[in-house]
């Protein structure tokens, strides 16, 4: 399913603060850590992590406004988890890139193909 190009520029420009937030290590670190573990307080991401609980929670804030995190309140404690659906909406626009990709390579093997 191919969108119109508008379409896809919209889509595209939804998914981008998406990828600049997992585009830094730590934050990639602690959505991997959510996807292996489940949901998790600070101390608990802090703890596999090389980096201080502020500097986390400040990560866990740039994932919370790209829409791949949010916060429940467990007591004392903010308990972070997965927005599973923004993922699947990246995963979305990822596979419309592939899609695309695999059809340039295609029409590139026909172009090829033909010119012998």
């Amino acid at each position: 399913m191919v969108s119109s190009p508008g379409h896809a520029r919209g889509a595209f420009a939804d998914a981008a603060p998406v990828f600049a937030a997992l585009g830094d290590e730590t934050r990639l670190r602690i959505v991997a850590h959510l996807c292996r573990e489940g949901p998790a307080s600070i101390a608990r991401l802090t703890g596999s992590a090389d980096v201080s609980r502020q500097a986390v929670t400040k990560h866990l804030r740039a994932l919370e406004d790209a829409g791949l995190v949010r916060s429940d309140r467990d007591g004392r404690e903010c308990i972070w988890r997965l927005q599973t659906r923004r993922l699947a909406q990246v995963q979305r626009y990822l596979d419309q890139i592939s899609l695309q990709w695999d059809g340039t390579l295609q029409r590139l093997r026909v172009f090829v193909e033909s010119s012998d």
